[in-house]
């Protein structure tokens, strides 16, 4: 094989290869724009290799992702039920008066705070979780392309819309978006927060010397409240529709 370029012994007009490659790049820009070459008509080398490469380091951030969220939910846990014992053996010390009361108080605060930042964390997480699923069905779109004998053996979907979100979430079974929602993660700590949320209200009213009817409703509206502001929250890091849609699923 000689190492000689083609153009060597050539006599090459710089003016006109410019003209021509500025010529050409315009016109393949305009039928580009016009007909976007498909992966199957591709003569790059080792496409699917690189498909599959993507594909690999987005399942790794993916579980690199949970397995963080996991962690700092279980230390969250773990931090609230020994706050519960200390509480446990401090009543049994000294009974439930004044030290009970505002070491109860100064326990549930710290829970809650923790719990919200760990709750915020989750909730990003969960948005990062939708654009990972949704850069993955992208690249289902891709292996379809390439191959559409394929298409009736994939189980996730191959589309990058809230269909096909939901559709790659549940395995192609139909499941109702509130059923979606309250099986979260993110709904069962808004939960448990709500619960401290309630619980800190209640002993801050009890300090106060309020009656036991006083005490459970405010207890109930400081756990619906908190609810209500982490559901805001949650919307907004949902909210908004999705510009970045590629693949959408046929009506």
């Amino acid at each position: 094989m000689s190492d000689v370029p083609p153009s060597a012994g050539r006599s090459v007009d710089p003016e006109g290869a410019t003209e021509g490659a500025t010529e050409g790049a315009t016109e393949g820009a305009a039928e580009g724009a016009a007909d976007p070459p498909r992966l199957r008509d591709s003569t790059t080398p080792g496409l699917p290799v690189y498909l599959s490469t993507e594909h690999w380091s987005l399942l790794g951030t993916r579980s690199m992702t949970w397995s963080e969220i996991m962690s700092r939910i279980t230390i969250y846990l773990t931090v609230v039920s020994a706050f519960l014992v200390v509480l446990a053996l401090t009543a049994q010390a000294t009974g439930f008066g004044t030290p009970f009361r505002v070491m109860a108080v100064g326990f549930a605060s710290a829970a809650l705070v923790m719990g919200s930042l760990t709750a915020i964390r989750v909730n990003l997480a969960s948005r990062e979780d939708a654009d990972l699923i949704r850069a993955m069905n992208r690249l289902r779109h891709a292996y379809v392309e390439l191959a559409p004998e394929l298409a009736p053996y994939l189980t996730a979907s191959i589309h990058d819309d809230t269909r096909g979100l939901l559709q790659t979430y549940s395995l192609g079974h139909r499941r109702h978006l509130v059923l979606h929602v309250v099986g979260s993660t993110a709904f069962f700590l808004m939960v448990v927060n709500g619960i401290v949320a309630g619980t800190l209200g209640a002993l801050i009213a009890d300090i106060a010397g309020a009656s036991t009817a006083v005490i459970a409703v405010v207890g109930g509206l400081s756990g619906v409240s908190y609810l209500a502001g982490h559901l805001a929250i949650e919307r907004r890091v949902f909210a908004g529709p999705n510009d970045d849609e590629r693949f959408p699923t046929p009506d």
